[in-house]
């Protein structure tokens, strides 16, 4: 078998294609593969698949995936037919999309490699842009978005996360039962759910279905649930309100730490869960907790009870201890306590549903993990549309359909 024919083989070429035409340059560890069609050869027109006559050709070039340790490129005379009903237009290559530099072999390595590393990381790894790279995803990324199918949403978590340094967020949107990011949007105002829902109705979903929403504090997240996800319950996510807790509890302690030493590079005795303590650390909180005029050791008290009672899942009996703790946190004389405790009477509902509902962010925590760690590996995305595409495409459970 000559090397015309076996590469031919190799690309699965059918006629009228063929290769006829090998160059092997050592030296430049590359290899050149160029198609050609037999003279007289008749190809579908791409509007009415109607077998046409070539008009003329165009010669393209496209990048594939590297033989052995040498760069391998595809030349082609690309037809234009000339359809007795349509004109004149140019027919698609069964190797490579229109207007990509790549075959679509070589993109099926680009996406699946950019899955796991940096962008950047990838397009040195090949010898190209990253700027090329990026327009691959933003083919690949919408597209399988095209294709997601939302009509079984029904409780959505809503979270924003940082893409770049300063007051620049992305809200996310995630289904919480499929475990999957449905939708990214720039900021995080009330607009950000007025698009959801529109993305939300244009995958087959419903904004009228959506039955709960967990979210933080967030007036504009309040509103716009209120007013795009009508029917949707708010239970305002636990995580978020136990560090509103902690947040007070280490306010006592910086205020408290002016007058009391020990309290100094203490902070995370209060705040983390004692099983995750050191040793060392555990003897040094037990200590501190003997002093029973400790405003800190109070506060953190508050801190622990509050815990306990988001373990609860009956509605009457974690009303009661919630009810009770406000009333105790209320006269506590430790004003960032005393806020917490006004704060959560005053979104008593979101705060309540939680025991029915048993809903959390925790999963977008973890998404946003997954997110940032991504983003610091790459040093940042330059564009949000960037940051959002890689989020899909890490997050999204998208099935991108590459040829394999």
């Amino acid at each position: 078998m000559v090397p015309e024919e076996l590469f031919s083989l190799a690309l699965g070429l059918v006629p009228p294609w063929l290769v006829d035409d090998v160059t092997f340059q050592v030296e430049e560890k590359r290899l050149d593969l160029h198609i050609n069609f037999p003279k007289g050869s008749r190809f579908a027109c791409p509007v009415c698949g109607e077998e046409c006559p070539v008009h003329d050709t165009r010669e393209h070039t496209w990048r594939h995936m590297d033989f052995f340790q040498h760069e391998a490129y595809l030349h082609a005379r690309v037809p234009r037919v000339m359809c007795p009903e349509h004109g004149v237009h140019q027919i698609p290559v069964p190797w490579a999309r229109e207007g990509s530099r790549f075959t679509l072999l070589f993109e099926a390595l680009i996406m699946t490699l950019v899955r796991e590393m940096p962008v950047l990381t990838v397009a040195r790894l090949i010898g190209e842009t990253d700027t090329l790279l990026w327009r691959v995803i933003d083919h690949y990324v919408p597209e399988a978005r095209t294709r997601v199918d939302m009509a079984h949403v029904h409780a959505v978590g809503v979270d924003e996360t940082s893409s770049r340094r300063g007051h620049d967020y992305i809200t996310l949107f995630v289904d919480l039962e499929a475990r999957r990011l449905l939708f990214a949007t720039p900021g995080k105002d009330v607009s950000t759910f007025a698009r959801f829902a529109t993305d939300l109705e244009a995958h087959g979903g419903s904004a009228e279905a959506v039955t709960d929403v967990s979210m933080d504090l967030s007036p504009a997240f309040q509103k716009g649930a209120k007013e795009h996800l009508p029917n949707a319950q708010v239970t305002f996510d636990r995580f978020h309100l136990m560090k509103l807790v902690n947040e007070a509890v280490d306010a006592v302690r910086r205020s408290e730490a002016f007058t009391q030493p020990d309290l100094k590079k203490t902070r995370w005795l209060w705040l983390k869960n004692e099983r995750k303590l050191k040793v060392k650390q555990k003897e040094k909180l037990q200590a501190l907790l003997k002093d029973q005029n400790l405003k800190t050791a109070q506060a953190y008290q508050f801190r622990l009870t509050f815990q306990d009672i988001f373990t609860i899942k009956n509605r009457h009996q974690g009303a009661t201890l919630l009810k009770a703790w406000l009333e105790n946190a209320k006269t506590s004389d430790l004003p960032p306590i005393v806020k917490v405790a006004y704060t959560i009477m005053n979104h008593w509902d979101g705060v309540l549903h939680w025991l029915e509902s048993q809903i959390t962010n925790g999963i977008l925590e973890g998404f946003n993990s997954l997110i940032q760690s991504a983003k610091a590996k790459a040093r940042g995305y330059r564009t949000h549309k960037n940051f959002i595409n890689m989020a899909y495409l890490i997050l999204g459970k998208l099935d991108l359909r590459l040829p394999t």
